[in-house]
């Protein structure tokens, strides 16, 4: 995405710490009691991303590809999410470092407020173009960006009124309506091959509903009945887009080997762990609250320890294919 001889970092490194820090948040109590020390190496690694993403984007050229490709500018999301990711991690696991939480607050509803409005302002160039541009699931980052924020600050500040959380939150909603109309003008096109033209963003078709129904229960703006059913709809979702990507890495080992087809790593990647966790997140979270028990709290506990293998285990596959990429490239370079 960057054209600049020097690239340091590719800017959808925010996935990273969606990815790892939604999976402290969540799956990782279901195997480990503490986390205070990798909570902290996560907090330096965040550190260290961020860093190198404000270095690079200081650079000349950096903001070329937002400028000529809109579809590019959602990756900002990724970096208002991780931070919101972020603070989460600290809160449950570094206590002596909360006072840093409201601070990251602070510069991530900044940076929120920029993306939201560089939002209109792509989605207005989409709609006026909606197959000239290469669309995929990277724009729902909108809607993954105002529900992280509307949980970060819920959690600082509960007195905020009902009415402008439920306001934030359904105009997340209304941004994923919005994005999926735009992917299904996209995909709608029959001429499209889901090994080439499927991307692995589009897993936050699923993650972007997640994020809505944590926000919700989190905040407890919304009925038990509404937020129940918002769970089954994310689980139908998930469901249908997940066993399109099965399909997709079947058709992509059987064109290129298992090599290129499924274990050569790619950024995007990490958006499948963030989604993953999401859902884990989202439903541990609506298990813990007594408002929103149901009838199916049962099936939702078995379902939510299977869940959680099925997180980890991709997270240590893409751990594996990130060390093993950093690896090969370091090598190359040194040769």
């Amino acid at each position: 995405m960057i054209y600049e001889e020097e690239k340091i970092i590719n800017p959808s490194a925010g996935a990273i710490v969606m990815a790892i820090g939604i999976f402290l948040y969540g799956a990782w109590r279901q195997f480990f009691t503490h986390g205070a020390v990798v909570s902290g190496l996560y907090l330096l690694l965040t550190l260290i991303i961020y860093l190198m993403l404000i270095r690079q984007s200081l650079q000349k050229g950096f903001w070329k590809p937002f400028l000529s490709n809109p579809v590019n500018s959602f990756v900002i999301g990724s970096w208002v999410a991780g931070l919101s990711v972020l603070s989460q991690v600290i809160f449950k696991y570094l206590e002596r470092l909360q006072f840093l939480v409201i601070g990251i607050a602070g510069l991530n509803t900044l940076l929120c407020l920029f993306f939201f409005f560089l939002c209109l302002f792509n989605f207005k160039k989409l709609w006026l173009r909606p197959t000239f541009h290469h669309i995929h699931g990277v724009i729902l980052l909108s809607t993954v960006s105002i529900q992280s924020l509307v949980i970060m600050w819920t959690n600082l500040f509960p007195g905020i009124p009902t009415t402008m959380v439920a306001s934030l939150i359904t105009m997340g909603v209304v941004l994923y309506l919005n994005c999926s109309a735009l992917l299904f003008v996209r995909y709608r096109n029959k001429t499209w091959a889901i090994t080439d033209d499927w991307t692995n963003t589009n897993c936050i078709l699923h993650g972007a509903l997640s994020i809505t129904g944590l926000a919700a229960v989190s905040t407890g703006v919304f009925s038990s009945f509404l937020v129940t059913s918002l769970w089954w709809f994310v689980l139908g979702i998930l469901l249908v887009v997940e066993g399109m990507e099965l399909l997709r890495a079947y058709l992509r080992v059987k064109k290129l080997g298992w090599h290129k087809g499924v274990c050569t790593y790619h950024v995007s990647q990490w958006s499948r762990n963030f989604t993953f966790g999401m859902f884990y997140a989202f439903t541990m979270v609506m298990l813990e609250s007594p408002v929103y028990t149901s009838v199916f709290y049962d099936f939702q506990q078995w379902f939510l320890y299977l869940w959680g293998w099925v997180v980890a285990i991709a997270l240590i596959y893409e751990l594996i294919l990130w060390i093993y990429s950093f690896y090969k490239s370091s090598f190359e370079t040194s040769s």
